[in-house]
């Protein structure tokens, strides 16, 4: 696996050829365009190697943690609560959002030519972003916790267990629902023959520069549904927990204003993190966007909040920390009682 100069002279040829026209002339290639080539992090061997190498660290370590609270809300009776019901839909979510990039990004970083057929590409872009999408949604929990504190005495007959399995198979419904159209008017643009992507994923504005005509209105589009779901999730979340922080306030127990704090700090955590990276890259039409600041705020809310996420519930929640104690006593136990027989 040799450094490829090639291909990082590429990156900017690409996107300089397509800014001054100079490509203009080339006729539509759409039909004959069959994959793309992902530039990813063009770098010289030993750096591929490290970049692999963390990142592979990353995706086990985020997928181990989220098992792990799947695994401890299933096993604690005392756990299978509303909230923890979203948590552990949200950690499955996770699970999969990270899997619809990295694997393939990991399997570019030690391949000389990083191709991804047309329809794969589209394939990762729907999955990419209808999990993401469904993570927005799953700002039912800041509604629990709305609920929990603001309204105590309603929350165990309006949300109950079942309404709450309900209210995450809608999350994951409307997710799915909410981006084929911007993914179909993308899939149909003109594609450029310099079928090179300067990303390490199937993303909407490297996607957009490839095509050789100006697409405004799909970009606007584009922008239109990330705004309005973005700023809606926002504007949802930022609501409760206003009401909630003034509901919290009056608690006059300050280890009541703790533990009502603590789940509620790491959800907004979890938020500001998720939400800020997207609001970066897709609030704003696609072309306002360098290409280099896409790939890397994206690596940044795909990669490493996710690996944030379960850290950041499972550190700052008491009773979380407790059950995985427990889980591991047992483990434990199990494991030397059956060495013993």
């Amino acid at each position: 696996m040799a450094f490829n100069h090639t291909a990082f002279s590429d990156t900017h040829l690409v996107s300089s050829a397509l800014k001054t026209n100079k490509y203009s002339h080339v006729k539509n290639c759409s039909t004959s365009v069959s994959r793309f080539i992902l530039l990813g992090f063009p770098c010289t061997q030993e750096i591929q190697i490290l970049l692999f190498s963390v990142f592979f660290g990353s995706y086990i370590l985020t997928v181990i943690g989220n098992l792990c609270i799947i695994c401890v809300m299933r096993w604690d009776h005392w756990l299978q609560t509303p909230i923890y019901i979203l948590l552990a839909n949200f950690s499955f979510l996770e699970i999969w959002f990270i899997t619809s990039t990295v694997p393939n990004m990991l399997a570019n970083l030690l391949s000389d030519t990083s191709t991804i057929s047309f329809s794969s590409c589209f394939l990762q872009f729907y999955f990419f972003f209808s999990m993401g999408t469904t993570e927005t949604f799953l700002s039912a929990m800041a509604f629990d916790r709305y609920l929990a504190i603001c309204r105590p005495l309603r929350y165990p007959t309006v949300m109950t267990v079942q309404r709450c399995i309900r209210v995450g198979a809608c999350c994951w419904t409307c997710g799915f629902l909410y981006f084929p159209l911007p993914i179909y008017l993308i899939s149909q643009l003109p594609f450029c023959c310099l079928n090179k992507i300067d990303h390490f994923l199937c993303d909407p504005g490297p996607l957009i520069k490839l095509s050789w005509v100006p697409a405004p209105v799909t970009e606007i589009i584009c922008a239109t549904y990330n705004s309005v779901l973005i700023f809606s999730t926002l504007i949802f979340i930022t609501s409760s927990y206003t009401l909630v922080i003034r509901a919290v306030l009056r608690v006059p127990s300050a280890e009541g204003r703790h533990k009502a704090f603590s789940m509620c700090g790491s959800h907004l955590a979890v938020v500001s993190l998720f939400c800020v990276s997207i609001m970066v890259l897709y609030v704003s039409p696609t072309a306002g966007n360098p290409a280099g600041i896409q790939k890397y705020v994206t690596l940044f809310y795909s990669v490493l909040t996710s690996l944030f996420n379960p850290m950041i519930y499972s550190l700052h929640n008491k009773e979380m920390k407790e059950a995985l104690r427990k889980l591991f006593r047992t483990v434990r136990f199990s494991q030397r009682h059956g060495r013993n027989l």
